[in-house]
């Protein structure tokens, strides 16, 4: 396995079944971070469809923000991250005032967020999986709140991309390795 690899792809692409498929194939433990929030019930559903889903034996940890404080605690020898997408949301959240996003604030947050992921990541032994939804293959979108999510969520993908030793991107289950 490699040290980093990003899994791009769209929604319903199988990025997290594949992510999970990787992980297990290594026989190591595994460490899976989650940031969806079940903030209503179409949501509570999804998590714990996804929960079931996972081998019981992996520890599941639920941060929606500021994820690299809490790596240091992480024992074991793989990680996967799903996914960056719900992180970039939850981050803009606290940007968001009458259906628009203070976009200097939120373009900081993520750069803050994601460059302080990746350091946390270079100084530990881990292998990690890292799954984001590829959100540039659509249109613009028509309002101010999507386009700069979009931009965000853009731009953490390149950075995680650039640092990343395997990037794979996943067209109806299929994995295509781009990097």
């Amino acid at each position: 396995m490699d040290r980093l690899t990003l899994i791009l792809g769209g929604a319903r692409s199988g990025k997290s079944s594949y992510a999970q498929t990787l992980a297990e194939r290594t026989g190591k433990s595994v460490t899976f971070i989650a940031t969806a929030q079940a903030l209503d019930e179409e949501m509570s559903v999804r998590i714990q469809k996804h929960r079931g889903a996972r081998p019981v034996h992996w520890e599941t940890l639920e941060i929606p923000l500021e994820v690299a404080p809490h790596i240091p605690q992480i024992k074991s020898d793989v990680i996967i991250l799903d996914c960056i997408t719900l992180l970039v949301t939850n981050l803009m959240m606290r940007f968001v005032k009458d259906d628009l996003v203070d976009e200097l604030p939120f373009t900081q947050a993520v750069q803050k967020e994601i460059d302080e992921l990746i350091g946390t990541i270079r100084k530990r032994e881990q292998d990690w999986v890292i799954i984001s939804n590829e959100v540039g293959l659509g249109l613009v979108p028509p309002y101010q709140m999507g386009r700069v999510y979009r931009d965000g969520l853009g731009w953490a993908n390149q950075r995680l991309a650039r640092e990343a030793d395997k990037v794979i991107f996943m067209v109806a289950g299929i994995p295509t390795v781009i990097k």
